[in-house]
């Protein structure tokens, strides 16, 4: 397993209650400055995905340097981050469906620029009616599967011909194209948003926002010139998925978990308290459940929902009662597990920050 070379203020949060989230505020600032200056070098908007923090206070340190607006999952979410004020534009990348969904969008809509998106007649024919007789036409973006297999349509003709449905819908106006992309295919994905955007122009409408994203091909945006938009939201943060492609380095990591260990079984075995409902059960392809901070020969091997196992090939040299930071697999998932983050400000003080938009589903 790669060492973490990670240093944290140890000192300041030894007294913290754990499990508990490591926020450092330094880190934060300079991965949404560093992230911000390459799109504005590339000539593409930014518009950050705010379920990593779900923070009305990040949100808006992300649109002061220069986001174009955020995207959320959830309407719920987006009512959390909006709640503060100073974020008012936002992009929900969720087919909405069902009568008190799109009641909370239309409402949403009236203290905030909205935009969403669809990939079914079905969703817009809900969208239209409920935005029907509107001041403002609700924006929708054309959902597409450029390879993910996730939502959207298969096909540039399919994109085609919802834009054409949503350009005549009553209380809508189609705003461009989306797509949530398959790593590594950036030929694929410029293909099919090309062939789509063609299509469109051709029967007249304007396609103003090509939307993209995702963490893992973050430094390759310009691999997809059709884009004009970037989504992305670890990268606030980042985590060990990033530090084991090497899309960043361990010291850009800005959220660990500490934990504290509360048994000792064995020489080469202890347990902490964070387990699946902390650290989450997400691998993405790697062995165990995050890395141990400065301590690279500890593996996290197996969780349960309150109990994280540690084990090592020798002696772990953990004591009962000792705390260790983790770096999550996982950064947006961790979050959303518990009320609050402890950020270490730039003055090297703590404070107590609530996640606002935790547990949002809807």
């Amino acid at each position: 397993m790669k060492a973490i070379k990670l240093t944290k203020e140890m000192s300041l949060i030894q007294d913290i209650d754990t499990p508990a989230i490591i926020v450092d505020l330094n880190i934060v600032k300079e991965n949404i400055d560093t992230y911000q200056k390459y799109c504005d070098d590339i000539d593409i908007q930014l518009r950050p995905h705010i379920k990593t923090h779900k923070i009305p206070a990040l949100a808006k340190l992300q649109v002061r340097a220069g986001a174009v607006g955020v995207t959320a999952q959830k309407i719920s979410e987006a009512q959390a981050i909006i709640s503060e004020g100073g974020v008012d534009d936002v992009l929900i990348t969720y087919n909405i469906i069902g009568e008190e969904k799109l009641t909370a969008l239309r409402n949403l809509s009236k203290k905030v620029k909205v935009s969403v998106v669809a990939d079914s007649s079905f969703c817009i024919k809900g969208l239209s009616k409920t935005f029907e007789g509107a001041e403002e036409a609700l924006p929708v973006l054309v959902e597409c599967d450029t390879g993910a297999n996730r939502c959207g349509v298969i096909s540039p003709q399919q994109a085609c011909e919802l834009a054409e449905l949503i350009n005549k819908s009553p209380g809508l106006i189609f705003k461009g194209l989306m797509t949530y992309p398959p790593i590594s295919q950036a030929q694929k994905i410029n293909n099919f948003l090309t062939d789509a955007k063609k299509l469109i122009e051709a029967k007249n409408i304007t396609v103003n926002t090509v939307s993209i994203g995702g963490s893992p091909d973050m430094w390759k945006v310009q691999d997809i010139p059709v884009a004009t938009e970037y989504r992305i939201g670890t990268y606030i943060f980042n985590d060990r998925s990033l530090v084991e492609k090497e899309i960043c380095s361990d010291d850009k990591v800005a959220l660990t978990v500490l934990a504290t260990v509360v048994s000792t079984p064995t020489k080469n075995r202890a347990i902490i308290d964070a387990g699946s409902k902390v650290l989450t059960s997400d691998l993405f392809g790697m062995n165990d459940y995050g890395s141990v901070v400065n301590l690279p020969d500890l593996r996290i091997t197996q969780l349960t929902e309150e109990h994280g196992t540690i084990v090592s090939d020798q002696n772990t040299n953990l004591k009962i009662g000792q705390k260790i930071q983790i770096i999550p697999n996982h950064a947006c998932v961790v979050t959303n597990m518990l009320d609050e983050v402890n950020l270490i400000t730039e003055e090297k003080k703590l404070k107590k920050v609530k996640v606002i938009g935790r547990g949002k589903v809807w």
